[in-house]
């Protein structure tokens, strides 16, 4: 009778099989896992970038709403970035050139210079007023 030294060649190619297909399907749950994070991290990054990019839009719009209320003689209250930005020389339809667009650009202007808008502000809101 002969003793049994090991698993032989067969047992060790079962065993080799069985390790390495575990290997893979544990590697692949740790890709899947790993790139769903990412994409959870992506779209929360996303989410505060334009969530901080409304804020500082309103920011601005309340900033121009001020100033125009306190050089209109109007009450803050009444001129809400909504209601400015109903009025016609915000819309894209209102006449290049026309008067209230000039005195907006000259108002914008001021509170450029005073320090109230950055250049980008200050861009962003003349675009927006000629309509571009």
């Amino acid at each position: 009778m002969r003793a049994r030294r090991g698993p032989g060649l067969v047992g060790t190619m079962a065993r080799t099989a069985v390790v390495a297909g575990t290997a893979t399907a544990v590697s692949g749950s740790m890709q899947r896992r790993a790139a769903t994070r990412h994409m959870e991290q992506a779209e929360l990054a996303q989410a505060r970038a334009a969530q901080a990019a409304a804020d500082e839009q309103a920011r601005v719009d309340a900033a121009v709403a001020a100033a125009l209320a306190a050089q209109g003689g109007a009450t803050p209250a009444a001129a809400t970035p909504a209601s400015v930005a109903a009025t016609p020389a915000a819309s894209p339809a209102g006449p290049p050139g026309g008067d209230d667009v000039i005195a907006r650009l000259q108002q914008l202007a001021e509170l450029k210079a005073q320090g109230i808008l950055t250049e980008e502000e200050f861009a962003a809101q003349k675009a927006r007023i000629l309509g571009g």
